[in-house]
């Protein structure tokens, strides 16, 4: 994704994108490297798009960077996983200046209690430091699980009712939509999933209610502005009735 090419026009955009980085291990894999250099690999691509979508006029974008269930993984390439949200934070940091000028709101969604406590640390800096920010929404989902958020909203729900703030019939979807991680953002009008797979494997699972989705067979590490500008130029041709005719 240089600097020098021509950005190109979009009649219709989403305004808030979801991307499921999959495929780095398999790329990494079919060059003979340890999985790691795939997640390596791919965290230089999620830099990149992320600076691409803020250019083209992409406003909110929610990325997944590791599920619930990634746990399960061998411990070496959860270590490899966590060192690089680590190096990621950090340089998060050290371009606090220029995120600033740029309006940039770094959020994480998922359960931090679960993550290393110096990276509890770090995301607790950068979330507090960018709070204000509202020209670009950036949404990086680590220990998430669509099912797990759904299940905090509901907790949430219930200590209201049991302390008496609201009855069981009050409760509304909009009541649990302003008790996800998502509360006061748009649902992703586009997810988008590269590898090959065609599944949202607990990704906004609420959220993606009446989402557009796109596939490709583009593994993570592989993805680029040309990638996305084809789902995007994709995207402009679907027509969204929301139930509608």
């Amino acid at each position: 994704m240089s600097e020098e090419i021509k950005l190109p026009h979009f009649d219709i955009l989403p305004e808030h994108l979801g991307i499921i980085m999959d495929g780095n291990g398999r790329w990494a894999e079919k060059r003979g490297l340890e999985r790691s250099a795939g997640h390596k690999e791919g965290a230089r691509v999620f830099k990149k798009t992320a600076d691409y979508c803020q250019k083209i006029g992409i406003k909110y974008l929610t990325v997944y960077a590791f599920s619930t269930e990634n746990w399960k993984r061998p411990q070496k390439e959860v270590h490899a996983l966590m060192e690089l949200f680590d190096e990621y934070l950090d340089w998060a940091i050290s371009q606090e200046k220029e995120n600033e000028e740029k309006g940039v709101r770094i959020s994480f969604f998922g359960d931090e209690t679960k993550l290393p406590e110096e990276l509890q640390g770090l995301i607790e800096y950068v979330q507090n430091h960018t709070k204000d920010k509202n020209k670009f929404f950036l949404n990086i989902a680590v220990n998430y699980g669509g099912r797990a958020e759904i299940t905090r909203a509901a907790k949430i729900l219930a200590e209201k009712v049991k302390n008496g703030e609201i009855k069981p019939e009050d409760i509304t979807e909009k009541m649990i939509s302003d008790n996800l991680y998502t509360a006061d953002m748009p649902d992703p009008d586009l997810i988008i999933r590269p590898s090959g797979e065609e599944r949202l494997s607990n990704f906004m699972t609420w959220q993606s209610a009446y989402s557009e989705f796109w596939f490709s067979d583009v593994l993570w590490p592989d993805f680029t502005e040309e990638t996305l500008n084809e789902a995007l130029f994709d995207f402009e041709k679907r027509h969204r009735r929301f139930g509608g005719v």
